[in-house]
C-alpha cells in the first residue's frame, strides 16, 4: 500500500521536516511507495487558516488513501504526535487567548488522538501528556524514538578560523524558537561559569537582539557567539564539548542525539522528553553549574564522558527508528 505522508509545509530548519527527509531516504532504500504532501494554502493566510485549509483538502478527498501524518489532522490512519501535545504546552508557555491559532490546533488535535488507528509518541513524556490530557488507551500510543544518521565528526578548522577559537572549551546550543528552547536560561548558566570558554548559540530568532542585550547584561557578551541559522551545523557539534539544552517543553529534539552522536556532554531540563535516554545526572538541576564547571577543570572527566556520549547515540540510528515506524505501519496495515 502506497503511504501518504503529510505535513503543513516544508522548513529546512524544522525538527520535524528534517526528520521527514531522512524517513523518507531510508524507506526509498527499502522501496517503499510514498508520497509527500505539503498544502496548497495560499502563502499570505495567517497558520491557523492554513491548518484548516491543510484539514479540508486532505481529510475531504482521503477515499482509501493511507494517511501517516506528522501534522495534526482530523483523519489519520497513523498520527506520529512529534509536536507533542499542544493542551500541555499551553500549561506551560502562556500565550495570548486572543490568538485563534490555539482553538484550532486544541479542536482538531483532540480528534487526531481520537480518529488515529494509532499514535506515534516520540518519547514516554508525550506518552504520558496525550493519555493524561486525552485519557487516550495505552495500547493505541507506541513509543518510537527519533533516529539520526550516525556519523563522525567532521572537519572544523574553518569554523575555528572565522570565529577565532584557539583553545577554549566549547559549549553549544542548537536550535529555533530560543524562548521555548531555554535560551535565556542557557545564558545564566553560563553566566555562573567560570575559565577558558565560548559559548556558541546557533539558529534562527526573530528577537536575536534581545538575546544579544540580555547576554551583555550578564556580562557574558565576549563569551557568547550568537551565529544566526547555518548549513554546516555538524561543524559546530564537531568542535564543541558541551551541549546545553533546558528546554520548558520539547516533545523529543533530534539535537539531543545529534549532540550525543558528535561526542558532547549533553544537560538539558526534565521537560525534554530526549532526556529519557540520558544519565540521570545529566538532567538540568540545581547543581548543573556545579556539574558543568567541574568538566570545564577536569579535562579527563569531560574526555571520558564524551566517549560515553557517542556511546549514547548509537542506539538511536535512523535505521532503528525506521524499523520500528514500519512495524507500526504493519500494524494498522494488517
Amino acid at each position: 500500500m502506497k503511504i501518504k505522508f503529510l505535513r503543513l509545509k516544508k522548513n529546512k530548519f524544522g525538527g520535524a521536516e528534517i526528520y521527514l527527509s531522512r524517513l523518507i531516504d531510508e524507506l526509498k532504500k527499502r522501496n517503499f511507495e510514498y508520497e509527500v504532501k505539503y498544502t496548497s494554502a495560499p502563502k499570505f493566510l495567517s497558520s491557523w487558516l492554513k491548518i484548516i485549509w491543510f484539514n479540508i483538502e486532505t481529510c475531504l478527498f482521503k477515499k482509501n488513501q493511507f494517511y501517516f501524518s506528522l501534522e495534526r489532522i482530523v483523519c489519520p490512519d497513523i498520527y506520529r504526535a512529534g509536536d507533542g501535545v499542544h493542551k500541555t504546552f499551553l500549561k506551560i508557555e502562556k500565550k495570548s487567548k486572543l490568538n485563534p491559532l490555539h482553538y484550532v490546533y486544541l479542536f482538531i488535535e483532540k480528534r487526531a488522538f481520537n480518529n488515529a488507528k494509532k499514535i506515534i509518541a516520540i518519547s514516554n513524556m508525550v506518552k504520558r501528556n496525550i493519555i493524561e490530557e486525552y485519557n487516550i488507551p495505552e495500547n493505541k500510543i507506541e513509543v518510537v524514538y527519533n533516529g539520526i544518521p550516525l556519523k563522525d565528526k567532521v572537519e572544523y578548522t574553518d569554523i575555528k578560523e572565522e570565529f577565532n577559537i584557539t583553545n577554549e572549551k566549547i559549549l553549544l546550543y542548537v536550535g529555533s524558537g530560543f524562548k521555548r528552547k531555554g535560551v535565556k536560561e542557557a545564558l545564566e548558566i553560563v553566566s555562573k561559569l567560570n575559565g577558558n570558554f565560548k559559548f556558541f548559540v546557533v539558529g534562527k530568532e526573530k528577537n536575536m537582539q534581545w538575546y544579544k542585550e540580555y547576554a551583555k547584561k550578564l556580562k557574558i557578551d565576549k563569551k557568547v557567539i550568537f551565529t544566526g541559522p547555518r548549513e554546516d551545523v555538524d561543524k559546530f557539534y564537531s568542535m564543541s564539548d558541551i551541549f546545553i539544552f533546558p528546554t520548558k517543553y520539547e516533545p523529543f529534539g533530534s539535537v539531543i542525539l545529534e549532540a550525543l552522536n558528535f561526542e558532547n556532554v549533553v544537560f538539558t531540563s526534565k521537560m525534554c522528553g530526549g532526556g529519557e535516554v540520558l544519565p540521570n545526572e545529566w538532567i538540568i538541576d540545581e547543581k548543573v553549574v556545579e556539574k558543568i564547571q567541574k568538566l570545564l577543570d577536569d579535562k579527563t572527566l569531560l574526555e571520558n564522558l564524551k566517549k560515553k556520549a557517542k556511546d549514547i547515540s548509537k542506539n538511536y540510528s535512523i535505521e532503528k527508528n525506521v524499523d520500528e515506524t514500519i512495524k507500526v505501519i504493519n500494524e494498522v496495515i494488517n
